[in-house]
């Protein structure tokens, strides 16, 4: 193994709390518990800043797969320091082929990507055509998190509609978008499932958790009870 990468798992070792393995290992079957070292996410991303823009942090980054479930955190909290959208783009075409867990997944969120670039709708599109659960799910979690106020465009709802998959951890991503989307854009929405254009796992899983919401009124959650299938 190279030097610095060699170095960089110490230190994450060095940070370990097996209760917290323990812990964190149950809550991600797909992955390996023997590949969870237990590093608290604060300890992380502290990790995180100190190596941004290093050249240690490049040769990690170029170090790829990673054995452990902690450095692909590291590896996406790396990525999401860089403020560059071509590089921000680039690094996660390499990366997100690599990612086997929900938690790794959602804990990406590009700074590049927090102004809503032009391009990167489409991009997110593409990424939607992937066959890796993760891409798709990551995806949709930029759909969800960046494109459901002032930026929602009704064909971005229409993509994630369109997504048909067997894997839980798309169609779970896909229904937290609908429940989202139906507390900050009940009109523009609510029509999926009254046409029935959800699959019925997602559009049964987007009803409990909008009904879960605080953000949905008593009155729309009453209504959504009715819509259940």
């Amino acid at each position: 193994m190279m030097e610095p990468v060699q170095e960089i798992r110490d230190r994450l070792f060095a940070l370990q709390d097996p209760e917290y393995r323990l812990f964190q290992s149950r809550l991600m079957p797909t992955v390996d518990p023997a590949c969870v070292i237990g590093v608290r996410t604060p300890d992380l991303r502290k990790l995180s800043r100190e190596l941004a823009g290093t050249e240690q942090a490049a040769a990690f980054v170029r170090q790829l797969p990673h054995d452990y479930y902690e450095e692909n955190n590291l590896h996406g909290l790396l990525i999401a320091s860089l403020r560059d959208y071509g590089e921000t783009v680039a690094a996660l075409e390499s990366f997100l082929p690599h990612v086997d867990n929900w938690a790794t997944c959602d804990l990406l969120h590009p700074r590049a990507f927090d102004k809503c670039p032009e391009a990167l709708p489409d991009q997110l599109f593409r990424w939607l055509q992937s066959d890796g659960t993760y891409t798709v799910r990551f995806a949709m979690g930029m759909l969800m998190s960046l494109y459901l106020d002032e930026a929602f465009r009704p064909r971005y709802a229409d993509w994630v509609a369109g997504v048909k998959s067997e894997e839980y951890y798309v169609n779970m991503m896909a229904a937290w978008y609908f429940a989202t989307a139906l507390a900050k854009r009940w009109d523009d929405v609510f029509p999926y499932l009254t046409d029935h254009r959800l699959p019925v796992w997602t559009h049964n899983k987007a009803i409990q958790k909008a009904i879960e919401s605080r953000r949905i009124s008593p009155e729309q959650k009453q209504i959504l009870r009715s819509l259940k299938r």
